[in-house]
């Protein structure tokens, strides 16, 4: 992964890397499924003003346009999330879908920034969303995190923390001590680990036309973080007796905060804590907020977030309510490859190359490698007869464990050439172990495991 990139933010990765990231898509989609989401594809062209409606994000987007195009302006765009496209399909498709509808989406999307470690112009995504038809409940932001949760779990790449907050909590807490532009607070709060606080207390001072004391009180709300579910006890005490405007919505922030938390504590334990300073960016959240932090790898940022949105998707005065996470898998992957904390066995799918005695013996190998195929051993015959010392070569050069040869009188033998032992073997009912079926994904949290388990 540390290899230089003749174009640089675009990933390119070799065979074994290659192996690694289907594993990750692989398990991913295992999970997702086994909680009823279904696939879908979105297109990766928008109109513009389709993703440019949606929050700060306008100079994140690839325009796209014909090279011969005489426009100044790009009508299309190529999509920087799969979120706002995935409002879009909705809103267009809803007298097909059911709801509420469980979503998976994984694709590529592009964004215009500067390349650096983690950051890449071209990546893949993988989201899921419960999307709702008027209405969703809370529980659904529940699901949502706990799916996500034994997804990352399922990969095995370390330890990991969901630092989840409510921007209802937020904004209404924002509300209750007398500050009006709250969306301004949660656009300065979401710098703070970028800019520390003495910036984001300037910028809510002056966006949000707030004063020191204002200001300081949402810092003071930003650094709460805890385990423990009941966080309300901690909000109210730092509110005090300083309410001057109504706080209902800070109540039901506070109560779907305290949901959320329960059931993930109960569900998968250990891995969430409730961070008030989780505000999200994009202005169309309005609940439920997450962001996951990989352990030993914190300068990576959120490795999956979002969280729950009203009004993005709507059709007249139809609304479609939603909840959904999405995990930047080639930021993830390429960390974890450059770490060595992720990597294949090796790096061909290749269980059995069956060498060829004379040119001649190329049909018969072939007769060899599809009985080896139909009984799902991964077999690939060599290309011309050349001595079997370079054959065997060959084979260990790409990572193949097992070489097959077949002799003049009609025998077969399979060599492991990694132990060198060589014994006889029926194409018919020869296999080999169950660990060299299929490369194994070796982490270093865990055992290694094979791909096909996975």
């Amino acid at each position: 992964m540390a290899r230089a990139a003749s174009l640089s933010g675009y990933l390119e990765l070799l065979p074994q890397e290659r192996i690694v990231e289907q594993h990750v898509l692989d398990t991913l989609r295992r999970v997702f499924e086994a909680h009823g989401f279904a696939s879908i594809e979105s297109r990766a062209v928008e109109p513009v003003e389709v993703l440019l409606g949606k929050g700060e994000i306008d100079k994140e987007v690839y325009g796209v346009s014909r090279i011969h195009d005489d426009a100044a302006e790009a009508k299309q765009a190529l999509h920087f999330d799969l979120t706002v496209p995935f409002a879009r399909y909705v809103t267009e498709n809803a007298g097909h879908l059911a709801f509420p509808f469980r979503r998976y989406q994984i694709q590529k999307v592009w964004r215009g920034e500067r390349p650096q470690a983690g950051r890449f112009r071209e990546f893949t995504q993988a989201d899921i969303d419960i999307v709702g038809d008027g209405e969703l409940p809370v529980r659904s932001d529940v699901e949502i995190a706990v799916v996500m949760a034994r997804a990352l779990q399922a990969l095995n790449i370390g330890d990991f923390t969901l630092r989840v907050n409510s921007r209802k909590l937020s904004e209404g807490f924002y509300r209750a001590i007398g500050i009006e532009d709250t969306a301004a607070v949660l656009r300065a709060v979401d710098k703070l680990e970028k800019v520390g606080e003495d910036r984001v207390a300037a910028e809510i001072a002056e966006s949000a036309g707030a004063t020191q004391a204002q200001a300081q009180q949402a810092l003071a709300l930003a650094s709460i973080r805890t385990a423990d579910p009941d966080v309300a006890a901690q909000v109210r005490a730092l509110l005090g007796a300083e309410a001057v405007g109504e706080t209902a919505l800070l109540e039901e922030g506070l109560a779907e905060l305290s949901l959320v938390m329960g059931e993930l504590s109960t569900r998968v334990p250990g891995r969430a804590e409730a961070d008030l300073s989780i505000a999200r960016g994009l202005d169309y959240y309005t609940g439920t907020v997450i962001e996951t932090v990989l352990h030993g790898h914190e300068e990576l940022g959120s490795i999956c977030s979002g969280g729950r949105y009203e009004s993005l998707a709507t059709k007249g005065k139809r609304a479609f309510p939603g909840v959904g996470l999405s995990i930047g898998v080639t930021r993830l992957l390429s960390r974890l490859l450059d770490a060595g904390e992720l990597a294949a066995s090796r790096t061909v799918p290749t269980a059995v190359y069956v060498a060829l005695s004379s040119d001649e013996d190329w049909g018969a190998a072939q007769t060899v490698a599809d009985q080896l195929r139909a009984r799902g051993i991964s077999a690939e015959v060599a290309l011309s007869a050349e001595k079997f010392g370079k054959q065997i070569k060959y084979a260990d050069r790409r990572g193949i464990p097992f070489v097959w040869f077949t002799h003049d009188d009609g025998a077969h033998e399979v060599k492991d050439i990694r132990s060198g032992e060589q014994t006889p073997a029926d194409p018919a009912i020869w296999a080999p172990p169950a660990e060299d079926r299929t490369p194994q994904i070796i982490s270093i949290t865990d055992e290694p495991s094979t791909a096909e388990e996975l």
